[in-house]
């Protein structure tokens, strides 16, 4: 394992430097450095409450750091620039599938019929090409993340943030849907910043593993996962062993460090 702040290179898809983040007067990062690669598929574990989706919203723009830097490749502003995928589907109930996954590029001015076929290309692509003229209302669980998934992956964004998005779902539909993500990631070949409570779901598809302790999050231990694609769960049970103690360890650290104040 290591501290993600060596992983720092030229180039990033995205960086946060020496964040420092309140809200309501609660300290949520304090001094967090993480930086992602262009292509890197890297998953946040780390407590309830620990300041995980503040830290995604951050990225995304939709808040701003009290202190340190936040920075997409290119440089400027973030918020448009980046693909998020927040907890639970968030589809508009009124538009059909369709109408859902080409949101984002309509907003963006894309051309209506460029977008129109690019939206039944991805719903192809994830097995739900007879569903386009469908509401949401009749669709599974599992069938409405495939939708936000689409989404986001026509948004042609370099960068996906996602918010624990198969964390509602049932062990079998979870398992498809990785591999769908898997699959499009391998394609298109953004960075992927993924948070997660499930160690087996971070270690089965992440290039790394960065681990938070309870909030405020500041230090992060990174835990590296190099096993070719596609894994086994059996493969995968050492590294998941890994990630739960670096958890542990980083909770009773900071009980500890509670308890002396």
């Amino acid at each position: 394992m290591s501290d993600p702040r060596a992983a720092a290179r030229d180039g990033d898809a995205l960086a946060l430097r020496d964040v420092t983040l309140r809200r309501g007067g609660v300290p949520v990062l304090a001094g967090m450095t993480l930086r992602l690669a262009p292509g890197e598929f890297v998953a946040l574990v780390g407590p309830s409450g620990c300041g995980k989706s503040s830290l995604l919203d951050l990225a995304a723009g939709l808040l701003e750091a009290d202190a340190g830097t936040v920075e997409v490749a290119g440089g400027g502003r973030r918020l448009g620039r980046l693909a998020l995928m927040p907890q639970g589907d968030s589809l508009l109930p009124w538009a059909t599938v369709r109408e859902n996954v080409e949101v984002g590029a309509r907003l963006a001015g894309g051309d209506r019929a460029v977008t129109r076929r690019d939206a039944l290309a991805q719903l192809a692509r994830v097995g739900l090409a007879s569903h386009a003229e469908h509401y949401p209302h009749v669709l599974s669980g599992g069938m409405r993340q495939r939708v936000a998934l689409a989404r986001t992956v026509l948004s042609g964004r370099p960068v996906w943030l996602l918010d624990e998005p198969f964390a509602a779902l049932d062990a079998l539909t979870r398992a498809d849907l990785h591999g769908d993500l898997e699959r499009l990631w391998r394609r298109d070949r953004p960075a992927v910043l993924m948070v997660t409570h499930d160690t087996e779901e971070a270690v089965r598809l992440a290039d790394r593993v960065v681990v938070a302790g309870p909030r405020p999050m500041g230090r992060l231990v990174e835990v590296p996962v190099p096993l070719p694609r596609p894994r086994t769960t059996t493969e995968l049970a050492p590294l998941r062993a890994e990630v739960l103690d670096v958890l542990t360890g980083l909770s009773r650290a900071a009980a500890v460090e509670g308890g002396a104040r």
